[in-house]
């Protein structure tokens, strides 16, 4: 174990077994079969089991069928494959981070503390990106502002996680604010889109920058909003001509800018 967690044996092989459904269905569908002889001859099943990939494996040299005889030595030979079966990935991940990083630093977190730290937090908390949003063309009490906080609200947490890859083309949040490094979220509001109604937003994931038109009602924006985060998934050039100067924003247009529909 990479880390100081240590979890219940079953529990661990039961969330690691849920992932190949198939085959635990198969084993538990054994162990629940009548204690007789024939009912394991009309199934008539080799003693081997399906791979991640596909292809099945012999769990014994001495056995080639299951019988009511082996059974329990089956059901138990199966599950040990299945939770065992990427130990030699595992290792050697652990050998990579070993490179990197002391490895018995780990066990100092457990394991949901481990994946945070890596992969930042699953959740979008809004507190923390409000917390490092700026805005312009706009003030924080404009009622545009108010409406955006809220259909973020509003959204699911994979919608929130598509609005950060839209906006920052990453899904996770930092860990904590320090993480950000400076880094600060910005909203700006243009009147340059007329009718803006008709316009989608725009966003420049290096600058972690969205450009919204100034939309008649909250309705009119979560739609818009929508519709970008869902269909408009492409990644700046990350090209650097772009430049900030001052409070205006200026680009050259080769960032992700969303016309009129």
């Amino acid at each position: 174990s990479l880390v100081g967690n240590s979890e219940d044996l079953a529990v661990f092989k039961e969330e690691t077994l849920a992932t190949y459904e198939q085959g635990i269905n198969g084993i538990n569908y054994l162990r629940g079969l009548p204690n007789k002889e024939e009912e394991f001859e009309a199934i008539d099943m080799p003693f081997v089991t399906p791979g991640a990939a596909g292809q099945e494996m012999p769990l014994s040299s001495s056995y080639h069928r299951i019988t009511l005889a082996n059974r329990d030595q089956y059901v138990q030979s199966a599950l040990d494959y299945r939770l065992h079966e990427f130990d030699v990935q595992a290792q050697a991940v652990v050998e990579g981070l070993a490179k990197v990083i002391p490895v018995p630093l780990l066990s100092l977190f457990t394991g949901d503390e481990l994946r945070t730290m890596v992969c930042g937090q699953p959740d979008i908390p809004l507190d923390m990106l409000k917390s490092v949003a700026v805005y312009k063309g706009v003030e924080l009490t404009c009622p545009l502002v108010q409406w955006f906080w809220e259909v973020l609200e509003a959204f699911s947490p994979l919608e929130r996680s598509l609005f950060l890859r839209f906006v920052w083309g990453r899904t996770r949040l930092p860990r904590n604010i320090a993480d950000f490094r400076g880094r600060d979220f910005v909203l700006q509001v243009l009147d340059k889109y007329q009718p803006p109604d008709n316009f989608l937003p725009e966003s420049y994931t290096c600058f972690f920058l969205l450009k919204i038109p100034r939309y008649s009602t909250k309705e009119v924006l979560a739609e818009k909003l929508r519709y970008a985060i869902n269909f408009c998934k492409s990644i700046d050039t990350d090209d650097y001509a772009r430049i900030t100067r001052g409070d205006e924003v200026i680009d050259d247009d080769s960032d992700i800018e969303l016309g009129s529909q």
